[in-house]
């Protein structure tokens, strides 16, 4: 029997980008279709307008993820990305606000009650902050942490390291220090050309004239002739022993 849904199965996005337009286009710096997706980049100050707008009038009930992103060239480096999903229409749309270090980002904990974890997770990685969170605090890196890993800047090895100490009987937090031999790899890959002879290289004359094929110029050359001939009919200890017959008993049935 067909199961019928109140949902279609895909919703395109054909006249999308007009029909939500009309409802928030005071608040639109700009409106796309990118990658099968509709992006709506929106005034910072009125995310909040924005989303809500969204979800009551054009039935967006899910707020489904925030995320971040880092662009260290621009004035206002970090994006807020909103991802919003229709149940009754199956269909997605994403709203995005920019801003800098030091400018927070209107709370939606008044729109979704789960938007409080989530902005907690960009706090957390970027250290983009969201005025009217009553907890705003990390939620992903260990106590004390310095920084916010998913920035561009952020050192691949972080600021401060953690181990546990045989003298203090504990676990300690001190700056990362790298051991000579971890800043000496050599790169170069030796397919790229190196400057330097690698060890057993010294050998070689060169690589191999490929246009100059290799051939063999007499028949000594092969270690064919008549002495090799002798030496294959006097034969050598490797020849397999005399084979023996052995007289295998089976029963009536066949088996041995």
């Amino acid at each position: 029997m067909a199961v019928h849904h109140s949902a279609p199965k895909y919703a395109s996005n054909s006249g999308v980008i007009d029909e939500l337009s009309e409802s928030i286009s005071v608040w639109v710096l700009d409106a796309q279709e990118k990658h099968g997706e509709i992006i709506f980049t929106v005034q910072r100050g009125a995310i909040e307008d924005v989303l809500r707008t969204l979800r009551d009038e054009h039935k967006y009930q899910q707020l489904m993820e925030i995320a971040g992103a880092d662009y260290p060239d621009r004035a206002e480096r970090f994006e807020c990305v909103y991802m919003l999903l229709s149940l009754t229409k199956n269909h997605r749309v994403i709203v995005k606000c920019s801003t800098d270090e030091n400018t927070p980002v209107p709370t939606v904990t008044t729109l979704w009650p789960n938007a409080g974890w989530l902005e907690r997770e960009v706090f957390d990685m970027y250290g983009v902050t969201f005025a009217g969170n009553k907890d705003l605090r990390r939620i992903l890196t260990d106590y004390g942490f310095e920084g916010h890993p998913f920035r561009k800047d952020f050192p691949m090895t972080g600021y401060t390291e953690l181990r546990y100490s045989e003298e203090e009987k504990r676990v300690v937090y001190e700056p990362v220090e790298l051991p000579q031999d971890m800043r000496t790899f050599d790169f170069l890959s030796p397919w790229e050309g190196s400057d330097y002879v690698l060890p057993g290289d010294e050998k070689a004359d060169g690589p191999p004239d490929v246009d100059k094929p290799k051939v063999t110029e007499s028949p000594a050359d092969t270690g064919a002739g008549a002495k090799a001939e002798e030496n294959a009919a006097e034969g050598t200890d490797a020849v397999p022993p005399d084979m023996v017959e052995v007289e295998i008993e089976t029963d009536e049935k066949g088996a041995e």
